[in-house]
């Protein structure tokens, strides 16, 4: 299993905002995700569904590494 990380912006700003997020369901959109696609600023974006958020879907940005996460939240727009 590969080692993730966390940014201290995710540790200190989204973990606080965003209570209802879990570094696990993150760490599952990263290992199986519905769509993958590079971001400006070598970074990379993840979507999948969570099930204990209704099946709503969660945006993951990680570093350029991929096991780095940076930033997470529920994103409304997204279609599979």
């Amino acid at each position: 299993m590969p080692d993730y990380a966390f940014t201290p912006y995710f540790e200190g700003r989204i973990v606080r905002e965003r209570p209802y997020l879990t570094r696990e369901m993150c760490i599952r959109v990263i290992e199986s995700p519905l769509r993958v696609e590079p971001q400006e600023n070598d970074r990379f974006r993840f979507w999948g569904a969570v099930p204990e958020l209704g099946g709503r879907f969660l945006r993951v940005v990680t570093l350029s590494d991929k096991l780095t996460i940076h930033n997470a939240f529920l994103d409304r727009r997204f279609r599979p």
